[in-house]
């Protein structure tokens, strides 16, 4: 299929009613089963730098933005890593101390990286 017939058969499916939305819902449905789709097949993309080192920059690209689904597509795709790495990067700079130490990876290196950027963004005491 051509991309123009591609577009113009998507367009005509976001002009469907979707029954009890408003036009408005029914924008972020579409976005909504978009991140969604693309999370399903989020293995389809590229992810040659997978267990590559991060660089410090990357990660506070990563860690100045909210921790969304979408965020999370978006900086896999950017930095060609998969979903879950990008989650996984979220998770270990919230948790506590007490829970790394806990799964025994207090020393961890990488962990230790996205503590430190994660209070040189400010973003913890």
């Amino acid at each position: 299929m051509k991309k123009s017939a591609f577009k113009k058969q998507l367009f005509e499916l976001y002009d469907l009613d979707v029954e009890g939305l408003s036009f408005s819902e029914k924008i972020d449905f579409i976005e909504n089963s978009f991140i969604q789709y693309q999370k399903e097949h989020s293995e389809d993309f590229d992810t040659s730098h997978l267990r590559q080192p991060w660089s410090d920059e990357e990660l506070k690209i990563i860690l100045s933005d909210s921790a969304t689904k979408a965020n999370c597509i978006k900086y896999a795709r950017l930095f060609k890593r998969t979903y879950g790495s990008i989650e996984q990067i979220y998770r270990w700079s919230t948790a506590t101390h007490k829970d790394i130490q806990a799964q025994g990876r207090d020393s961890d290196k990488f962990i230790l990286q996205i503590k430190r950027i994660y209070k040189e963004l400010s973003l913890v005491n």
